[in-house]
């Protein structure tokens, strides 16, 4: 079967073409997309040559990563298979990863139409603004940072990073109780962080870090949630961690990524490594994305039509100012 898809063929080459998708079998559905949300910062190494698999990092000696096509979509069923039974065909839908030929990796993102396994697909609620869910798997890595932390209502929390991780991080942290300082580098990204009461927001280009938390809470801090950042940057927080404080990491770091766990024992300090997506979180997060909890459009800056995929990722790839969140629109080809 003849499909459209964005392929990576190379490092810092994307184009929109033909490809092939496998027949579709008795437990496939086949999505049309509507639209497709990319992962700037999953995507752009992959892209950049910098991972071969999701948390992976490419080392000397390792292929390089393509073809391949990543990531998500959300669109209309347009097929499904004699064995799938909780899709119908005009069903509203959100898809993972599709089945693909000739690619580096069997499966892909951002193709149309997209045979996929039932279970990477997700019903939408009737009506839904597909735009909305078209970045699902992303949002659920924020919301997956969110929830691991053990907090209670009114904890001191930092999120490292203002970009759409960091984001859907702090509304999840919001949306449990604790007050929020979101860290980062961009005012127009923080502008987009709607504060409750005792919430903040600080630009570490102006302002050093340690001590904009310090005196935002002075008793201290009971996670640190991290997107982005360096290392370095994560370590120097660590001492105004409460004893039992967590760090919760979700942040690419590469193959440098060092932390002296002798160091958290002092302060019983434990460390999640968050990755990957669960089907119950996939739920959760698209109920709180139905409901209005996790909002993500507003974190769009920029909309292209699929064919114009390489333009969308050289804005990516160049880390333009004024990028955040990127869309192609698709019309359900």
């Amino acid at each position: 079967m003849k499909s459209k898809a964005v392929v990576a063929s190379g490092p810092g080459q994307v184009a929109y073409r033909e490809v092939e998708s496998p027949a579709p079998g008795p437990q496939d559905v086949v999505v049309r997309v509507h639209r497709s949300w990319i992962s700037n910062g999953t995507e752009g190494s992959y892209v950049r040559g910098e991972r071969i698999g999701g948390d992976t990092p490419w080392r000397p000696g390792d292929p390089l990563p393509f073809p391949h096509i990543p990531y998500q979509k959300a669109g209309t069923v347009a097929q499904v298979g004699e064995k799938v039974t909780k899709f119908e065909v005009g069903d509203l839908v959100f898809a993972s990863v599709c089945r693909v030929e000739g690619m580096f990796f069997p499966y892909a993102g951002h193709i149309s139409p997209g045979v996929c396994h039932e279970s990477q697909v997700w019903k939408l609620p009737a009506g839904a603004d597909p735009e909305a869910f078209s970045g699902l798997v992303l949002t659920q890595v924020g919301y997956n940072v969110g929830t691991r932390p053990d907090i209670r209502p009114g904890d001191a929390v930092v999120v490292m990073g203002d970009g759409m991780v960091g984001h859907w991080s702090a509304q999840t942290l919001q949306h449990r109780g604790a007050r929020v300082l979101l860290l980062g580098r961009h005012d127009d990204r923080l502008a987009r962080f709607d504060l409750n009461e005792g919430d903040a927001r600080v630009n570490t280009q102006n302002v050093d870090a340690v001590e904009a938390v310090t005196q935002w809470a002075p008793g201290g801090i009971q996670a640190i949630a991290h997107s982005a950042g360096s290392i370095e940057s994560l370590t120097r927080l660590l001492p105004l961690l409460k004893r039992f404080g967590q760090i919760v990491s979700a942040g690419y770091l590469g193959t440098d990524a060092m932390i002296d766990i002798q160091s958290l024992r002092d302060r019983e300090l434990s460390l999640h490594a968050v990755a990957g997506w669960s089907s119950e979180r996939m739920a959760a997060t698209l109920d709180l994305v139905a409901g209005g909890v996790l909002r993500t459009r507003h974190l769009i800056t920029h909309r292209f039509p699929a064919e114009q995929a390489a333009e969308a990722f050289q804005l990516i790839l160049e880390k333009r100012p004024g990028v955040l969140g990127v869309v192609l629109e698709w019309d359900g080809r």
